[in-house]
């Protein structure tokens, strides 16, 4: 049963609106995609990463040297790819076999 007061939100893969706890819920039971890093460490969300080789950024025109430090990452449910936050770069997405968890 569900309070006459909860918030519902709006659910985009059922098309329906339900209330937040239950899609809070039901998003917690989805299984989750395991990210690892090139030596095997699992990551999670707000993992500090470090570089092991250089990347060039496309559409950026940099170069992140080797053992740049990535703060905060954010998996995105791909196996293989995290969201990252750099100075003067939006929207850094990069594979997890470049990376090492700190």
């Amino acid at each position: 049963m569900t309070d006459s007061n909860e918030d519902y939100v709006y659910d985009e893969e059922s098309g329906e609106w339900m209330p937040a706890s239950e899609l809070e819920e039901r998003e917690r039971t989805i299984t989750r995609v395991e990210v690892r890093d090139a030596v095997g460490n699992l990551l999670a969300d707000g993992d500090q990463v470090t570089l092991i080789k250089d990347l060039d950024v496309k559409g950026a025109g940099q170069t992140l040297k080797r053992g740049t430090l990535i703060k905060s990452i954010r998996l995105t449910g791909d196996g293989q790819e995290i969201d990252c936050k750099f100075d003067g770069i939006k929207g850094l997405v990069l594979r997890a076999e470049f990376v090492r968890k700190r």
